[in-house]
C-alpha cells in the first residue's frame, strides 16, 4: 500500500465512521426520511461528476434498469433509512458498531444463495463470534438508564442485512453485465434519488437550517463527503488495491464510530463495548481470511494466470475512459478472451496432472 492509497484508506474509514454522528444530529431537526433524501441529493453530485469525467456511463447500460432499482432500494434507500432511524434512537457509537455486522450477513447470505461459497468450520466460528459481538453491543439484559432501544438495534440490523443482501444480489445477477463499479454506483444512487424524491414528505425539511453546524454536517459530512466523496475514494481504492483489500476498510468504520461518539458526541465508553467490537471484527476477519486461505490452495500457475486475468479485466473496465479508438477496444476484448481460454486450459491441465506423471516427466528430463 503506497502513501496515496494509505491516506485514501484512512480517510475513507474516517468518513464512513463519522456518518452516524452526523445522522444523529440531523434527525433531531428533521425526519429520517428527509435526512436520507438530502444525503443522497448532495452525495449524488460528486459521483455523477466523477463518472462523467471518467466516461464510464453508457446508454446501453440502461437496459438493466430493473437491477438498478433493486440495488437502489437495498443498498441506498432502505439501508440509509434504517441507519438514520437507528442513529436517531441509539448512541452513534453503538449504531456504528452494529454496522460492522455487514460482512457477517453477507457471508451467511452468500453461503445460502451462491454455490461457489463453501461453508467451513472456521467461517462458522467467525460468524458465531461476530454475532456474539452484536449481542454484546445490544446487551438486552441491561435495564434502566443503560438499556438500549430495541427498535434502534433492530433498525441497524435490518440496514446491515439489506446492504449484505445487495452485495450478494450484485454478485449473482450483475457480475456478468460488464458495468464498472463507478457506473453502477452512479446508476444506483441516481435511481435512489428519484425514488426518494417521490416518497419523501418534505414538510418541515427547512428546519435543518436552524442549526448551521448540523446543516453543514448533513450537507458536507453526510452528503458531499460522507456519500459522494466516499464512493469516489472507494472506487479509487478498488482500482489501486483490489476488491479484497479495499473491503478491509470495514474494519476501521466501527472503531472510528466508537471513538467519535465518545470524543465528539460525549457518549460513554464501556469495557463491554471494546470487547464487543473486538468480537465483531474478529468474526469478520475469520470469515474473510478463511475464504482467502481456500483460494490460496490453487496451483501457482493458476493463481498467476488469475491475477493476470484480473489485471486485464481491469483494463477492459477502464477502456471507456482510456481507449477512444474502437479498434483498440477490439484488441483488448480479443486479448481478454484469449486470456480467459488460457486460464481455463491451465486449470484443466493442472487438475489432470498426477504426481506419478510429473515424476516420470522429471526423470525423462534427467
Amino acid at each position: 500500500m503506497n502513501k496515496s492509497s494509505g491516506f485514501a484508506f484512512a480517510f475513507l474509514g474516517l468518513i464512513w465512521g463519522s456518518n452516524f454522528v452526523f445522522a444523529k444530529w440531523a434527525t433531531a431537526l428533521i425526519s429520517p426520511a428527509q435526512v436520507v433524501f438530502l444525503r443522497v441529493l448532495f452525495g449524488f453530485l460528486p459521483i455523477l461528476l466523477f463518472a462523467l469525467h471518467r466516461r464510464v456511463l453508457r446508454k446501453s447500460d440502461l437496459k438493466h434498469w430493473p437491477h438498478f432499482v433493486v440495488m437502489a432500494m437495498l443498498a441506498t434507500v432502505f439501508s440509509y433509512y434504517t441507519y438514520a432511524k437507528g442513529a436517531a434512537l441509539l448512541p452513534s457509537s453503538v449504531a456504528g458498531m452494529l454496522s460492522g455486522a455487514i460482512p457477517l450477513f453477507t457471508f451467511v447470505l452468500a453461503s445460502l444463495f451462491l454455490q461457489h461459497e463453501p461453508v467451513t468450520v472456521r467461517k462458522m466460528v467467525g460468524v458465531g463470534l461476530g454475532f456474539l459481538g452484536v449481542f454484546l453491543v445490544a446487551h438486552p439484559w441491561t435495564t434502566g438508564a443503560g438499556q438500549l432501544d430495541v427498535r434502534g438495534v433492530s433498525y441497524m440490523i435490518l440496514g446491515s442485512l439489506s446492504i449484505g443482501t445487495s452485495f450478494v444480489y450484485a454478485k449473482r445477477f450483475m457480475a456478468h453485465l460488464n458495468i464498472s463499479p463507478l457506473a453502477l454506483s452512479t446508476y444506483q444512487v441516481g435511481t435512489a434519488l428519484l425514488v426518494l424524491a417521490a416518497l419523501t414528505p418534505f414538510e418541515g425539511i427547512g428546519n435543518i437550517v436552524q442549526n448551521a453546524a448540523v446543516f453543514g454536517g448533513l450537507v458536507l459530512g453526510l452528503g458531499l463527503i460522507g456519500t459522494g466523496v466516499a464512493y469516489v475514494l472507494y472506487f479509487y481504492l478498488f482500482q489501486r488495491m483490489g476488491a479484497v483489500q479495499a473491503s478491509m476498510v470495514t474494519y476501521v468504520v466501527p472503531v472510528v464510530a466508537l471513538l467519535i461518539g465518545w470524543l465528539v458526541g460525549g457518549e460513554p465508553l464501556h469495557v463491554l463495548d471494546a470487547i464487543a467490537i473486538v468480537s465483531i471484527l474478529g468474526g469478520v476477519y475469520a470469515t474473510q481470511m478463511a475464504g482467502s486461505s481456500a483460494k490460496g490452495t490453487e496451483p501457482d500457475a493458476t493463481r498467476a494466470t488469475s491475477q493476470g486475468f484480473d489485471r486485464l479485466a481491469g483494463r477492459r473496465e477502464l477502456s471507456d475512459r482510456q481507449i477512444a479508438d474502437a479498434d483498440t477496444k477490439s484488441r483488448v476484448d480479443a486479448e481478454l478472451s484469449h486470456m480467459t481460454r488460457s486460464w481455463d486450459a491451465r486449470r484443466r491441465s493442472s487438475a489432470r496432472k498426477k504426481p506419478g506423471i510429473r515424476a516420470s516427466m522429471a526423470l525423462r528430463k534427467i
